[in-house]
């Protein structure tokens, strides 16, 4: 696959993200970290405008009012995308951010997501290759590029799939961890994650009010011990899925055709 030749224009970001009304939950804390649940529509960290200051690290160094007490030594060992809810890991000192930082860096944390995906996804389940680049001329997207993009692999597996209309409810395990791959491999096999801005068809950006993307899952070595540890975030657009009234289910290995 060709690629686009990189462009000698400066890049802007002129993005500005809205009040963001949801709270930063934790779900877990002790001495050394804190398990998180981030609302969708809120920046895992502050941007380079000053009108992007509200973010997930924010609110933890600062506390939210009658919510969450301040942390002044968090330290955020990823991320999530401006869209995406659900389950991070904090450090809450130097070493154990250096630990988790370092468990990242080696791929030995495993991450799990949920996604609606539009239309009925064929296979039960799959893996996706397909490696990534920076899109320079249409910033801030990435796009496929088999020449100078980095190795990305998304592991997936069909939970269920429903009708009126059809959508597909997707397990994603990404074994590698490129900006935005979950969302463009969705659009890779034809079937892009609903409400999704920027890898999309005619109708999925419309289907949802958000983007119905979820980190549902963390598996890593706790920094104090090194005991494995599973967090845990239930996904919030379940409840819209199982109790439309119009959102008839089919079970992933039910004839599909």
């Amino acid at each position: 696959m060709s690629c686009i030749s990189p462009s000698t224009d400066t890049i802007v970001d002129d993005f500005i993200a809205p009040v963001c009304d949801g709270f930063v939950v934790i779900l877990y804390q002790d001495d050394d970290i804190l398990l998180i649940n981030k609302p969708s529509g809120l920046l895992s960290l502050s941007g380079k405008n000053p009108l992007n200051w509200d973010s997930v690290h924010y609110r933890l160094i600062h506390g939210q009012e009658g919510v969450t007490p301040a942390f002044p030594e968090a330290k955020l060992p990823h991320r999530l995308d401006f869209g995406t809810s659900g389950i991070m890991v904090v450090g809450l000192n130097l070493e154990s951010a250096q630990h988790l930082n370092k468990q990242f860096q080696v791929r030995t944390i495993q991450k799990r997501y949920v996604a609606l995906l539009a239309g009925w996804v064929a296979d039960d389940q799959g893996w996706v290759t397909a490696a990534i680049v920076k899109d320079k001329k249409h910033f801030p997207r990435v796009k496929i590029c088999h020449t100078t993009g980095k190795e990305a692999i998304s592991e997936y597996k069909v939970l269920h799939r429903l009708e009126q209309p059809r959508r597909s409810l997707v397990q994603f395990t990404p074994h590698t961890g490129r900006t935005h791959q979950l969302r463009i491999h969705s659009q890779v096999i034809g079937h892009p994650i609903l409400g999704c801005d920027l890898y999309k068809n005619e109708q999925s950006e419309e289907m949802a009010d958000r983007l119905l993307l979820h980190a549902s899952d963390l598996y890593f070595e706790h920094p104090t011990g090194g005991k494995p540890f599973h967090g845990q975030c239930p996904c919030p657009f379940n409840q819209i899925i199982y109790f439309r009234p119009d959102a008839s289910c089919l079970k992933a290995g039910k004839d599909t055709k």
